[in-house]
Parts: C-alpha cells; sequence; structure tokens
C-alpha cells in the first residue's frame, strides 16, 4: 500500500515526539512546537496544516497572519467491522484534546504501542514530500489504509495553484478472507467569521529582539449566525459551513468552508451520511455514539443557526464494505472561500483565485466539485513535475527530500496573490521574510530564497521585481525609531521611513498596505544599507537571464528603478574610488554585524551588479544614456581595483578595509557567484576565489562543532570565534548556506557542497523543525526566525549542481 510514496519522502511515526526538539533562542520569537506537517491550499489562498499527530493545528487564513492551535473537532474518524467481530472506531488523532470530546476514542500513537507492547512496529507513519503527504495505518485496523493529501501546487501553473482547497484520497484494502465494513468520517468545526483582526488599529511596539511586532486578535469563537447547509449533485455530496446575514460584498473573514466527497452510486455498498450540527465542545457523544457502533451518523440537515457563545461543528460519512482483496478509493475534500485579505482597515484585496470562482464569497461547494472532479489529473501533473527529479541518481534522497519540503513556505509564508488587474494582469505576489519578521519580500533574503519562486513560478517572481521596481522612486518621509539601538542600550535616532530612490528592504507589512506602503522593518535604517540596490539590479537580470533572454518589456519596466537605485547607492561612495564604504554600523543583511569602509560582502555585489547593469544597458541600447553606460564602465575600473586591493589578503578576502578584523567571513563572495552565475565578468581571478572557497569550507564548517551543523557565518582561520557572545557570525544561516552550497558546486567541489547540504539538512529534519525552517541554527540547539525565506535557495543548490558552468 505504500508503494505509491517516494522513497526520498520525510517519514515519521505517527504520534512520535522528539526527545530535546531544537528551542527558539528569543523568548519572544515563535516557537509552536515541533508538531508541524505539510501544508494544504494554494498560494495566497490561506493555507491549513496538519501534523503527523493527525491534528489539524495550522490555520493561515487570514491573509500574512499567523494562528497555530489545533481544533480537535477538525477530524478524520474511521469504523471498521470485520465479518462479524467486534467493531472499533478511532478518531485519527494521537493526542486526545483536553476538555472536549471525551466520548471519543483516540488513535493510538506508535510511542504508546510501544510502551504497551514492548513492540515497535508502530501504529503508522506519516510521509512527506510537498505538495503531497501520506498517513499510513499500520497495526490497529485490519484493512490497510492509506489517505494521500495534496492541493494542486503546479510549476509554471497561475491558476490552479491559487485554489483554496485540500484534497484526501483515501485507499482502503481488505487483505482479509472476511468482508470488512469500513466507514470513513470527517468533521469540521465552523470556523466562518473568525479569521480576521478584532484590532482595526493595532499598536506597534518593539520587542527585545528590536523588530517591530503588532498585536493579531482574531475573532476566534465568535459563531453566532453560523449554519451549514448540504448539497449533492451527481456522485458528489457535501456540506457548506456558512454564516447567516453575510454582506453581498464581503469584508475579510467572510466566507465559507465545504466538505465534500466523491461516491460511486453504481456501488450499492456505499452510503452517504450527513450532520449539519453537532456540538464540538460537548464529549461528542451526539455523533460517535452511533459511529463507533455501526459506521453511521445522524442524518441531520436542519440549517439551524449557532446562537451567542454556541459552537457547532459539521460531519460527512462514506460507508462501504469491502470483499476479500478489494481495494476502494474514497476521495475527500475541504475547501474555503474566503476572498478577502485586508491590510490596514479598508486597505482591501481579492484573491488570486477570485478571478475563476468569482468574488462574493459564495463559492466553495464550486470549489470543492473542481476538486473532485479534477484530481486525478492534478495528481499525476504533480508527479510527472517530480518524477524526473525523483528519478536522478546523482541526487541522493535525503537532498530531494528537502528539495521539495522546502517548497512549503510559498504556501504557509503568509503568502498573498492578489487577483489580476490591468497593470498586474496574473496578479501581485508576495511571501513574509518569517513569521517573526512579518515583512515581505525582504530583498536581501530573496537574493538567495528566491530562486525557487523564479524556478517554478518565473511570472510570481518578475511581479515581485516589478513591485520594487515601482517602490525605489518614492518616499515616505515619516520618521521611526531604530530597534537596533533599543537592543544595545542606547538612544536611538530618528530615521527617516524611505528615502526617495532607496532601494526599498521590503514590501510592507500585513497591518499596513503591502506593495505601496515599503521599508516596515525598523530593526536598522535600510535606508543606509549597502547591499539593497545592488541586489535588486542583479535579480532583474537574473530573472531576464533564467527565462530565456527574451523579455526585454520586463528590462524596460525595471531600467528606470536601476538608474536610480545606482545612483543613490553610489552616494555612500564618500571617497569617490568606485565602491560605496560601509558605515560602521549594521547595513547590509547581516544586520547585527558592524562593517567598516569597503566590504568584501557588499562591494562584490556592487561590481556583479554594475556589470549586470552594463549587460541590460547594452541589450536595451535604443532606450539608454551612453553617458550612464560610460559612467558605470568607470566606477568598475576603479572598483576593481580597489577590491582586490584592499581585500585580498593572499588566502581570502578580508570582512572589510577598516576593521581589521581577520573574521573569514561564509558569503564574502557571493557578489562573485553571481555573476558567474548570469554569465557575467568574474569580480575576483578564480584562483582567488578558489582559495578563499576552501578556507571559507575549513573555518566555517569544518571547525566549527566538526562540521555537524553547518557553516557558521563568521569565524578566525582556525575556527575560533571572534567574540564567544555575538550573534550572527557564530549562527548557521540555513539559506546562507545552501548559498555556499551553490558556490562550491559552481567551483567543482560537489562533495564539499553535499557534506555541506546535508549537515543543514539534518539540523532541520532532525530536530523538530520541518516546515518551519528557521533563518538561523545554533551549536546549543536553538533556532531563530522560523518559516523564513531564504533556505528555499536550497532550489539554487539543484540548479547549480544540474547544469553545466
Amino acid at each position: 500500500m505504500t508503494a505509491d510514496i517516494p522513497k526520498c519522502a520525510w517519514r515519521r511515526a505517527l504520534g512520535l515526539g522528539w526527545e530535546r526538539p531544537y528551542r527558539v533562542r528569543y523568548a519572544s520569537n515563535i516557537d509552536d512546537g515541533p508538531w508541524h506537517g505539510m501544508p494544504l491550499g494554494g498560494f495566497g489562498a490561506g493555507c491549513i496544516g496538519r501534523s503527523h499527530r493527525g491534528d489539524f493545528n495550522l490555520w493561515h487564513i487570514d491573509g500574512g497572519e499567523h494562528l497555530f492551535r489545533p481544533i480537535p473537532a477538525c477530524q478524520f474518524s474511521v469504523f471498521e467491522q470485520v465479518g462479524a467481530e467486534p467493531p472499533q472506531a478511532y478518531a485519527l488523532c494521537t493526542e486526545p484534546p483536553d476538555g472536549s470530546l471525551s466520548g471519543w476514542s483516540w488513535y493510538p500513537s506508535s510511542e504508546s504501542q510501544a510502551s504497551e507492547t514492548g513492540e515497535t512496529g508502530g501504529t503508522g507513519e506519516y510521509f512527506a514530500l510537498y505538495p503531497r503527504s501520506w498517513f499510513v495505518y499500520r497495526n490497529v485496523f485490519q484493512a490497510e489504509l492509506v489517505c494521500e493529501q495534496f492541493s494542486p501546487i503546479l510549476p509554471h501553473n497561475y491558476r490552479e495553484t491559487s485554489y483554496p482547497v485540500a484534497v484526501f484520497e483515501w485507499k482502503a484494502h481488505n487483505p482479509t478472507d472476511q468482508p470488512i465494513t469500513l466507514s470513513i468520517m470527517l468533521t469540521w468545526q465552523n470556523t466562518v467569521g473568525w479569521f480576521r483582526n478584532t484590532l482595526k488599529l493595532p499598536e506597534v511596539r518593539v520587542r527585545d529582539d528590536g523588530s517591530p511586532v503588532y498585536e493579531y486578535q482574531p475573532a476566534w469563537g465568535e459563531s453566532a449566525g453560523n449554519f451549514a447547509r448540504q448539497y449533492a449533485e451527481g456522485s458528489v455530496a457535501g456540506i457548506v459551513l456558512d454564516r447567516q446575514n453575510r454582506p453581498t460584498t464581503p469584508a475579510e473573514g467572510d466566507g465559507q468552508w465545504c466538505l465534500a466527497v466523491k461516491t460511486e452510486p453504481e456501488r450499492s455498498r456505499e452510503q452517504v451520511f450527513r450532520c449539519n450540527r453537532w456540538q464540538p465542545t460537548g464529549d461528542g457523544s451526539e455523533i460517535w455514539a452511533s459511529f463507533a457502533a455501526d459506521g453511521s451518523i445522524p442524518n441531520d440537515n436542519a440549517e439551524l443557526a449557532a446562537v451567542a457563545g454556541d459552537q457547532i461543528a459539521s460531519a460527512c460519512a462514506v460507508r462501504l464494505q469491502l470483499q476479500p482483496g478489494e481495494t476502494r478509493r474514497i476521495p475527500f475534500v475541504v475547501s474555503w472561500d474566503f476572498p478577502v485579505t485586508e491590510f490596514a482597515e479598508g486597505i482591501q484585496y481579492n484573491r488570486r483565485y477570485t478571478d475563476f470562482f468569482g468574488r462574493d464569497g459564495r463559492h466553495a461547494w464550486q470549489i470543492a466539485q473542481t476538486a473532485l472532479e479534477q484530481y486525478p489529473s492534478w495528481q499525476a501533473q504533480i508527479q510527472q513535475w517530480q518524477q524526473p527529479i525523483l528519478d536522478r541518481d546523482d541526487w541522493p534522497d535525503w537532498f530531494k527530500m528537502a528539495l521539495f519540503n522546502e517548497l512549503y513556505d510559498l504556501c504557509s509564508g503568509g503568502s498573498l496573490w492578489s487577483a489580476a488587474t490591468k497593470r498586474d494582469p496574473i496578479g501581485q505576489f508576495a511571501i513574509l521574510e518569517c513569521l517573526d519578521y512579518r515583512w515581505y519580500e525582504s530583498l536581501d533574503v530573496r537574493l538567495y530564497g528566491s530562486f525557487a519562486l523564479l524556478i517554478l513560478f518565473p511570472d510570481l517572481d518578475k511581479a515581485v521585481l516589478r513591485a520594487f521596481a515601482r517602490a525605489i522612486p518614492t518616499d515616505d518621509t515619516r520618521t521611526r525609531t531604530i530597534g537596533y539601538y533599543y537592543t544595545i542600550g542606547k538612544p536611538s535616532p530618528q530615521a527617516l521611513r524611505k528615502a526617495k530612490n532607496a532601494t526599498p528592504h521590503d514590501l510592507g507589512a500585513p497591518n499596513e498596505h503591502v506593495w505601496e506602503k515599503t521599508n516596515y522593518t525598523s530593526y536598522q535604517d535600510c535606508n543606509l544599507w549597502k547591499d539593497l540596490g545592488s541586489d535588486f539590479v542583479l535579480q532583474v537580470y537574473r530573472d531576464f537571464v533564467f527565462t530565456g533572454c527574451t523579455d526585454l518589456a520586463f528590462l524596460a519596466e525595471c531600467w528606470d528603478a536601476i538608474v536610480a537605485a545606482l545612483a543613490y547607492l553610489k552616494s555612500f561612495d564618500f571617497d569617490q574610488d568606485g565602491i560605496p564604504e560601509n558605515s560602521g554600523a549594521p547595513d547590509q543583511t547581516f544586520d547585527d554585524w558592524r562593517l567598516q569602509g569597503v566590504s568584501a560582502y557588499c562591494g562584490g555585489l556592487w561590481i556583479a551588479a554594475l556589470e549586470a547593469a552594463l549587460a541590460i544597458g547594452e541589450i536595451l541600447a535604443d532606450r539608454v544614456s551612453p553617458e550612464v553606460l560610460a559612467e558605470y564602465r568607470h566606477w568598475l575600473k576603479q572598483a576593481r581595483i580597489v577590491y582586490q586591493t584592499k581585500l585580498w589578503n593572499g588566502t581570502y578576502y578580508r570582512l572589510d578595509s577598516d576593521s581589521g578584523s581577520d573574521v573569514v567571513m561564509a558569503d564574502q563572495l557571493c557578489g562573485q557567484f553571481y555573476a558567474r552565475l548570469l554569465g557575467l565578468p568574474d569580480v575576483v581571478p578564480t584562483e582567488c576565489a578558489e582559495s578563499a572557497l576552501r578556507t571559507i569550507y575549513e573555518a566555517c564548517f569544518l571547525k566549527f562543532h566538526d562540521g555537524r551543523f553547518g557553516a557558521a557565518n563568521g569565524l578566525r582561520p582556525d575556527g575560533s570565534p571572534v567574540n564567544p557572545n555575538d550573534t550572527h557570525p557564530l549562527e548557521v544561516w540555513t539559506g546562507i548556506n545552501f548559498g555556499l552550497a551553490a558556490f562550491l558546486l559552481q567551483m567543482g567541489m560537489r562533495s564539499e557542497a553535499l557534506r555541506l547540504t546535508q549537515a543543514v539538512v539534518q539540523q532541520i529534519y532532525d530536530n523538530g523543525l520541518q516546515f518551519r525552517t528557521p533563518e538561523a541554527i545554533t551549536a546549543a540547539g536553538t533556532f531563530r526566525a522560523s518559516h523564513y525565506l531564504r533556505p528555499m535557495a536550497i532550489w539554487l543548490v539543484y540548479w547549480v549542481g544540474s547544469n553545466e558552468f
């Protein structure tokens, strides 16, 4: 029954916990614990998550907001009777809820079964290979049961990938010599209206790590007016969970859920039962008693609405008989239709899927019908996408597992995907930097982290860069305090929110106006950063190159912003030597790390960006000023000499020119890597790059706890820290490590690249960090900034390792 599950999928015994899962480094950061499973739902549609305990516990229905808490009534349950034997029934979660549904029987965990019987066979396993996951149930039921879960995440598809739907295909096989009566029940609490912020003007404050946060207070439990209605058409039957007296034009949180199942009417042994309303906060016996007795549930089609203080749930069950040796597939669907995402009060966007299903929030049934009709095709398309990679023997299974599973963040990273407009014909798109740093598409982070989006959904990546191009010439004269100074106990200067022609750090936060009000973060003054302008230019040229060097309109749309960004950045070249200087404050992506003068990191990006700008200018020659290109060539000539003279020490590139530090920075040659990736002239001589890369590998990786954790950001050549209390230099940044691995591959060091990548992958998937990959891991077993964007750079490793350079 598990033959269809790829052998490289991540696996974990049902209900098996961790003795010492990694803990969050700062108490104020989010740490939901290790019970995370693969998310379900389309990009920008909101998503739900189900852990390997079997509980639905992740609720990213309100765009950009995070809710992690199990809802016990949202659950699958199975009844089984073999021949004339006594029946058994279990709700398929290994963790009984505290305070409700005490009348239900809960599925035994692998841990509990092993402790009671002394055996280690377990009660089943959970597998995940995004966008598919599987529950395999063993040693409890006599029927062989597998539930496959997925949503239609289809590369280069800008329609179905946005659908708010989760498919659960059950495969049941009878290996016995007796008939088996089997019933599968899906229950769901009516949470319509819950997913909206009841604080219309949430106060923004600075927390202990210096980052701005605001309070999110959902309308949790406010169910007055909620009701359910049954639908049936052909072989599809279902229940729509709704709310009375909704406005014609929905607001945030208005909409529907739908539970639906497809049956085979010609098979008389299949029966569908539906119950519109039962009480999920009681002991659950009103629905469990009949289900545990014979697999039925009360057929209740009353549309009685909940009153204030009341809670209701609905249920749908399919009962069937399996003859000896028979196999049956039973597809269930959970769909939802919450069409509006609201940022600040009154700033509303419709979601991308509404381009195909309408915008009134009354199409959950239609979405479910579509899913039950088309899901076999979606399954096949996902397999056709994944199989060529799974069949490759030059990539190990652990890498294939992480490659696909790290895509989870495109779904659950607070992703936004707006409806189409004339200006944006496939809508606008954005992903959070992470849940702790809740602002969108941080440009320095996506320098590595956006490769997955670019490779699989290039039009969405270009949409993000168009938003940055539009933002660069704007300004925002509001001022705010800078959180970094708060963390070091010093008074903060008042800093401008967004300077004209400065490249913004991010595209804004969910509590303001994403895409329009940029530079939300206030940990540092991002107007002073020395990498952002270069990051923008390189990503524009990268998207042009990676999509066939044909999209001249995209380059033309970004050109004026490129010119403005480079001119603004050049204004920090105070000594006019061709390279902007770092200020001595943390003014780049390593924003706790003080760089002074010309730096290896920012200076290399600057040189690569000038080469990219020249390449773009020559492509757009008929609309580009020759004087601008001549100026870039002059800057380049100066910069190359200064970079090599001031920073090369014969073995590696110094951190910077003015601090006197001997630290080996892991990402010192990001600019060189990008230049070679895009076919631009090298930033540094090949022999220097090779020497620096080997020094980084030895000092930052092998000498940092024997290579068990990955490469630390910065250590001395002997592997010792400059300061044992440092933050960023002593962290292993998952995405930076994947970028470094890609650089190793680019330079022909494949075994080193895979060893480094494997160390980081093991840190994530062996320590309870799956589907919440953090930015940073420490040797103390702590992490920071979960659900981070940058780790999707593992797709850069795959790209470089699969192409000749």
